[in-house]
């Protein structure tokens, strides 16, 4: 689920140490050593899945700072972490302007290197979406923009790009919420018509009186309330592409006019007496199977085959489950930056939990899961806490759920409990949780409560001090502090030795 960090250093015992780090983070770790062999990586195909390199600036023949210049003049868009044993100010100065993202003094800490490590990525991926919310805004987001890792979408993606260099109308297959419009844009602009206006219409959002006026256009007193003449859909994209989505909500009058829009290159607006000459390429899109439309007798035939004349097909998410670590971080990098939130990750538990999810929503779905993950996120890495939703639907996960549910008022009578900790066994038992109140119905004292938070999470966390303060939101000190006012001290070391 991690990162391919490409480490480039003469010295093996360096390398050895780097690459241990590096899978301790959950990250894979590709070996080189030296800049000319790290070059010839990059330019190799498996060069092109590593996100981020860690440089030595001390080499023999080709140095850090040649590399970085080298990687300046190809453009790439790598972050890069600098590190040397030689620390000083102009050091950091030159390698900096060259293009180094951060900059670390050996012997690297490994709390160093990953703080080092998080942030390059995350800064990587922010700036990777804003090149890519740029580009859709300038109507300039191709189909090479449309990175993937599935097989099945990476058949689409060149179906689409043959298809972009000419006029042939394209139908774009797929659920709702894979990403048809964004598709369909980017078939635009990668191909002739690239420069011209790209104008989408939802027909199942158009109510039925006015399908054919927005579409088609109108005449001045054509109908009651036509004020003015109006130009449709169709002549705002003369010259460039319509896209028209759920087409097969279309109305049959409507259909009959679109058919002789595609046969004939002529529009009949309403009211009009004479037809209008349009030029546009068309693209439409579905989530229903036009042909069972077809077969009901609700959408023509012949139109029907005159659309289906380049259907290219988008899988659902749960198809091309390798491209959610990727979506995921994206979304995670734009919220984060719109919402003003510090979060620069998102937990290897909570990645697994999104990537075992079957998403019915798809690409839509997943994107507005992270954007409220990331509103909710209180730290720089959003857990699996943040997907209770989400994990009420995973095998395995259910208890997550039932921390985003809002505690009932207990009756003298009933005993409710609340999840202290999610457990990703099948088998979490019911010493997982924690009794708000007490026997009487009445809410237990706060000091209790937080001796069986903090013995609770040293059983689960077996004893490793640090993740245990990491996992409860507080220092190590502030850890230690509380064993003692809380007589849990020698309780904790009894059991699990040296804490």
């Amino acid at each position: 689920m991690g990162a391919r960090i490409l480490v480039v250093d003469d010295d093996p015992v360096q390398r050895r140490l780097l690459e241990a780090m590096i899978k301790r983070f959950d990250h894979t770790p590709v070996i080189t050593d030296g800049a000319e062999a790290a070059l010839k990586l990059l330019d190799s195909p498996e060069g092109a899945d590593i996100e981020c390199i860690v440089l030595d600036l001390v080499m023999p023949d080709l140095d850090g700072m040649g590399m970085l210049g080298k990687l300046r003049e190809r453009g790439s868009q790598l972050p890069v972490i600098v590190q040397t044993a030689q620390g000083s100010i102009d050091t950091v100065v030159s390698a900096m302007r060259a293009g180094a993202v951060d900059f670390c003094v050996k012997p690297v800490s490994a709390e160093r290197l990953q703080v080092s490590l998080r942030n390059a990525l995350a800064q990587a991926v922010l700036a990777d979406e804003v090149r890519r919310m740029q580009k859709s805004a300038d109507g300039k987001l191709s189909l090479k923009d449309l990175s993937t890792k599935s097989p099945r979408m990476q058949a689409a993606l060149t179906l689409a790009q043959k298809a972009a260099v000419s006029d042939i109308p394209v139908l774009i297959e797929g659920e709702s919420g894979t990403g048809k419009e964004l598709f369909a844009r980017a078939v635009h602009a990668a191909g002739p018509r690239a420069k011209k206006p790209f104008i989408a219409v939802n027909c199942g959002a158009i109510p039925a009186n006015l399908v054919e006026s927005i579409l088609f256009g109108h005449e001045k007193g054509s109908f009651t309330g036509a004020a003015e003449k109006q130009n449709g859909k169709f002549l705002e994209a003369d010259g460039g592409t319509l896209f028209l989505d759920e087409i097969g909500e279309l109305p049959a009058d409507a259909q009959v006019k679109l058919l002789r829009a595609l046969q004939e290159g002529e529009i009949d607006p309403v009211g009009s007496r004479k037809p209008v000459k349009v030029d546009f390429r068309l693209v439409s899109a579905t989530n229903k199977d036009l042909m069972a439309l077809v077969r009901a007798g609700s959408f023509r035939e012949d139109l029907f085959y005159r659309l289906h004349i380049y259907p290219v097909t988008l899988p659902p998410l749960r198809e091309r489950m390798e491209d959610v670590p990727d979506l995921v971080k994206r979304f995670v990098a734009r919220f984060a930056a719109e919402e003003g939130k510090r979060v620069r990750s998102v937990s290897a538990e909570a990645m697994q939990l999104l990537s075992a999810y079957k998403w019915p929503g798809n690409v839509r779905q997943l994107e507005n899961t992270v954007f409220r993950a990331v509103v909710l996120a209180g730290a720089d890495e959003i857990g699996i806490s943040e997907f209770p939703q989400v994990a009420s639907q995973v095998p395995g996960y259910e208890q997550v759920a039932l921390l985003a549910a809002p505690p009932s008022i207990p009756s003298p009578s009933t005993q409710p409990s609340a999840p202290l900790i999610v457990a990703e066994e099948p088998e979490a038992a019911a010493g997982d949780r924690l009794e708000l109140v007490d026997f009487h119905g009445h809410v237990r004292p706060m000091e209790t409560l937080e001796a069986e938070i903090i013995r609770f999470t040293i059983t689960h966390y077996r004893g490793r001090m640090t993740e245990v303060a990491r996992r409860l939101g507080i220092g190590r000190s502030t850890l230690y502090r509380k064993l003692k006012e809380l007589g849990l001290e020698a309780e904790t070391t009894a059991d699990h030795g040296d804490v």
